[in-house]
């Protein structure tokens, strides 16, 4: 019997805290968060992270286990969660896959074998010495020639990931995209219940700017002058989130904070855009229309509940046989 495991996505800003937590409480479970800013440490506000309250207890995985000047991507999310996932399995408990990053619960659903190669090859070399003396774009564009798909998936400012992405059709012959694609057709090796949380789109849009408006209110300007007090720079990866790279630029006089709070809500809107659109493209995925259920979180919970807490009770069962 495969267990279970839960997945609650959706775009930014839609509600999917609140309904975790109400979700962990009715299974006895416990939350792995997949979100690429919420792993660091120093970053609460404007990762908008679930403070101690809002947890209200439950367990929360891949939270505060980061400082901002570390790496953190796909191939270590995977290995980390995974880590997570056989610790909540082994307390009996049921594991629930919470957060925005489609890429990386993708990749831990299906188990995708990214053939990282942890050694550093001259190819790599190469790649990275022209990334600091022609940028981005450049290798973005090379990207482009050899592997387009890739290239529409992978943002041009990600240097680490184009540069993989070079190097392994490099190494290989193959284009990283078919065989991610290849990857995603397998059988995930758990019972998955995916659900997309979504509402009304104009109605999304009101909530991010609201969002970002609380983040001002909840000191993200002082946030981020913290951390730029530490060392961190707009290189590194963490300051690549939505909320540090625009209040960075404000702090550095590059634009007003005026206009760093406008594209940033810009930019958040855009980002719920591609994240519903790359949750579309997923395979066995259930939306969770708020509308539908007229905008009560015990509706959908109790949906949700009436689909995978018959799994969830067997394995559990199961488990202490």
């Amino acid at each position: 019997m495969k267990r279970p495991l839960i997945v609650l996505t959706g775009p930014t800003a839609v509600g999917k805290t609140a309904l975790s937590i109400d979700l962990a409480k009715s299974l006895d479970g416990e939350i792995i968060s997949a979100d690429s800013m919420q792993v660091y440490r120093h970053m609460d506000v404007g990762s908008a992270k679930v403070t101690a309250k809002e947890a209200a207890g439950v367990p929360h995985h891949l939270v505060d286990v980061l400082e901002p000047w570390e790496e953190f991507h796909v191939v270590r999310f995977q290995e980390m969660a995974k880590r997570a996932l056989e610790e909540i399995y082994g307390r009996n408990r049921i594991p629930i896959v919470v957060g925005g990053t489609g890429f990386y619960i993708q990749a831990l659903v299906y188990d995708i074998d990214f053939r990282e190669n942890d050694g550093v090859t001259e190819i790599r070399r190469e790649l990275e010495r022209l990334g600091e003396e022609r940028g981005n774009e450049f290798l973005h564009q090379m990207l482009e020639t050899v592997d387009p798909d890739s290239a529409r998936a992978i943002h041009a400012n990600n240097r680490r990931r184009v540069i993989r992405a070079i190097e392994y059709y490099r190494m290989t012959g193959q284009k990283m995209s078919e065989h991610n694609r290849e990857e995603r057709r397998k059988t995930p090796p758990y019972d998955v219940y995916y659900y997309v949380l979504t509402c009304n789109r104009s109605i999304l849009y009101e909530r991010i700017d609201r969002r970002v408006d609380q983040m001002l209110e909840q000191g993200l300007v002082a946030e981020v002058t913290a951390l730029k007090e530490m060392g961190c720079r707009r290189g590194m990866s963490s300051m690549q989130g939505l909320g540090y790279k625009e209040i960075l630029d404000y702090l550095d006089g590059v634009c007003s904070l005026e206009e760093a709070v406008s594209i940033l809500k810009r930019d958040t809107r855009h980002f719920a855009k591609r994240q519903i659109t790359w949750f579309k493209h997923e395979r066995d995925v259930r939306w969770l229309a708020m509308e539908d259920f007229s905008w009560n979180r015990e509706q959908i919970l109790a949906h949700i509940l009436e689909e995978c807490g018959a799994a969830c009770r067997d394995f559990r069962d199961g488990s202490r046989k």
